[in-house]
Order: structure tokens, then C-alpha cells, then sequence
């Protein structure tokens, strides 16, 4: 009996034991990790400025439309750019649309080369020139007629000049209004760059900055289209998109005129022409109807021609 209880208690002293084991837990272990290093925001990128003077080929881009989108004959874009082909111009290559800065320079004028100062002119001396002696005086006597006397020609006394008159001081030249690139040109600012409509007929559509870059006058086929300045002829053909035949002059190093869909083109690139002057046919060459599509563009940014034409 006695040592059954003994086992009883041994049994429940060890189950003490191990509950009082199982319950001990050790503290939990926290890895501390450093902070992270906060990193200063990337400075906003600076917006990039429009260069002017180069311009990136667009999808559906021409050389001639680009030209005329800044103001320029198409032929020096290919000189600029040492372009073979005109028309062979790739998407995303980079053009020059401005004049290079080495052909901008004006050449420097010849300075004349310095006169040299005539030398005098030296007589030679006489050889006959003997000393005074009366041998030699006879002898010149006789060699001037053998009279004995020396004849004695009279002395031919000039006419005096007759005094020269003062030339008239050149009148002064009327000064030349200059215009300024970028300012507005209208009618009554020089007469080399006066504006008249180039044809008659009813304004169909007026410009809009967004969807029409001109005005469109109606009219009938062959009817005349002048020039409404003064200027040279930029180009002659059909080799943009859009307006058919079509003549560009340029009025200015600022300013050009543009007239699309004509029937016929009566000037060549390259012509000098007056205000006034017949350029070509109206007609309706890539249109759906006979009008003129007429443009100001002022370095190559279509402007309101109703702010250059006379009012009518």
C-alpha cells in the first residue's frame, strides 16, 4: 500500500514538473533593421524650347509642304540639308528650315585698292644748250633764218578757263519705311508691299485658323488671278497635297502669298512680278468646285488675309 501511494506521488510530482517546463517561455527575439535612406525627387525635367531652325519629317510630310509651313523656297531646303532627292525625305529625319548662320553673313565688300600718285613728269635736257659766247650766238642766228636777227614767234597766251560749275548736291532719296520681321504688314505701310484682292468673286469661305488657312473666292474657269503684291515667284506646280496648281510669292523675307487650284499657271519660279500682275487661271484642281484658295503667311504662319486686303 504504502508503496503504491509512493508511485502516486512520484507520478504527481513529475507532472508538476513537466507543466511547470512547458509553461517557461523564452523572450521573443526582434531583428531591428536600419531605416531606409529616403532619396531627394528627380528635379522636373526643363520644357524643352521650339527650335526654329530644324524641323523633325512628320508621317504624310512633303519637302514643299514643309517649306511653305515656314516661309521657304523648297530648293534651299535642299541645298541646306544636301538633299539628293527632294522627295526622298524619311520619317523622324531632322531638317534645317532656316539659313545657315556662315550664308546669313553678308560678304565683305572690295575695298579699292590706293591710286599710286603720278611721278612727275622730267623734261629732258636740251643737247644744243652750249655757253654764251659770240661764235655761239652767230651761229644760232644763222640757223634761225641767216638774217642775222633770231626770229621771235609770238607767245600764245591760253584762254582762261571758263569757270566750272558746281555740280547740284544729289536730292536727298525718300526714306524707305522698314519693316520689321514679325510685324504686321498692311496696305498703307510701303508701297512694295500694298495688297490688292487677286480676283473677283464671292467669298466662300473665310479663314479659320483651324480648319481653313486662307479665304476661297468663287468664280469661273479661266478667270484671271493676279498677284496682291509685289514680289518673286516662290513656286509653280502641283506638288502639294491639297491646293492643285498652285503659285507661292514671296513679298518679303516675312511675307508670302499662296494661290491654289488654278485651271493653268502663267509665271515661272523664279519671275519677278508687280502687283496687279496675271498669274494664273482659276480653275478647281484638287477642289470640288472653280474658287481660288488664297494665303498670307507671315514666317510661315497662316495669318487673316482680310487684315492685309484693301476693304471692299
Amino acid at each position: 500500500m504504502k508503496q503504491k501511494t509512493h508511485y502516486i506521488l512520484l507520478s504527481i510530482t513529475i507532472g508538476l514538473l513537466s507543466a511547470c517546463t512547458s509553461t517557461t517561455r523564452k523572450a521573443p527575439v526582434v531583428e531591428r533593421t536600419p531605416p531606409a535612406q529616403v532619396r531627394p525627387a528627380a528635379p522636373a525635367p526643363q520644357p524643352v524650347k521650339e527650335d526654329r531652325n530644324y524641323y523633325t519629317v512628320q508621317k504624310g510630310d512633303t519637302l514643299l509642304g514643309i517649306a511653305l509651313d515656314f516661309g521657304q523656297n523648297y530648293r534651299d531646303l535642299v541645298v541646306w540639308n544636301n538633299l539628293k532627292d527632294p522627295n526622298d525625305i524619311k520619317y523622324g529625319q531632322v531638317l534645317r528650315v532656316s539659313l545657315p548662320a556662315q550664308l546669313a553673313q553678308a560678304a565683305p565688300a572690295a575695298t579699292p585698292e590706293p591710286r599710286q600718285p603720278a611721278a612727275p613728269r622730267k623734261s629732258a635736257p636740251r643737247a644744243d644748250k652750249r655757253p654764251y659766247t659770240e661764235t655761239a650766238m652767230a651761229d644760232a642766228q644763222k640757223s634761225e633764218g641767216g638774217n642775222g636777227r633770231a626770229e621771235q614767234k609770238p607767245v600764245e597766251r591760253p584762254e582762261p578757263a571758263a569757270p566750272i560749275a558746281a555740280a547740284p548736291a544729289p536730292a536727298p532719296a525718300p526714306a524707305t519705311p522698314v519693316i520689321v520681321p514679325g510685324a504686321t504688314v498692311t496696305a498703307t505701310d510701303d508701297e512694295k508691299l500694298s495688297w490688292m484682292w487677286p480676283s473677283d468673286g464671292r467669298i466662300v469661305a473665310t479663314f479659320d485658323e483651324g480648319k481653313n488657312k486662307g479665304i476661297d473666292i468663287a468664280g469661273r474657269a479661266g478667270q484671271h488671278v493676279m498677284a496682291a503684291g509685289a514680289g518673286k515667284v516662290m513656286y509653280a506646280g502641283s506638288g502639294i497635297r491639297g491646293y492643285g496648281n498652285l503659285v507661292i510669292v514671296k513679298h518679303s523675307n516675312s511675307l508670302l502669298s499662296a494661290y491654289a487650284h488654278n485651271r493653268s499657271i502663267v509665271v515661272k519660279e523664279g519671275q519677278n512680278v508687280n502687283k496687279g500682275q496675271v498669274i494664273a487661271e482659276m480653275g478647281d484642281s484638287d477642289a470640288d468646285s472653280v474658287k481660288l484658295h488664297f494665303e498670307i503667311r507671315q514666317q510661315g504662319k497662316p495669318v487673316d488675309p482680310s487684315k492685309f486686303l484693301p476693304i471692299r
